[in-house]
């Protein structure tokens, strides 16, 4: 599975940790991606969002089974 938000392609970041001393090692950030039930053109499928686009409204949501 891919780090990457389906709807705004964000995607992990890489960069460096440093410590006190000031000594530096590979850190890598990811996402916080959701893989949530979307309707897109009318069918259902399971993607990975991101939350930000979560929040933004970007995704409907289907409605909820009843019975």
């Amino acid at each position: 599975m891919a780090k990457v938000c389906d709807i705004c392609g964000k995607g992990t970041q890489a960069g460096h940790k440093v410590s006190h001393s000031g000594k530096k090692t590979r850190k890598v950030w990811s996402p916080n991606l959701q893989n949530i039930r979307v309707k897109i053109g009318g069918r259902i499928k399971r993607v990975n969002v991101c939350t930000a686009c979560l929040k933004k409204g970007l995704v409907q949501k289907p409605a909820p089974k009843l019975g």
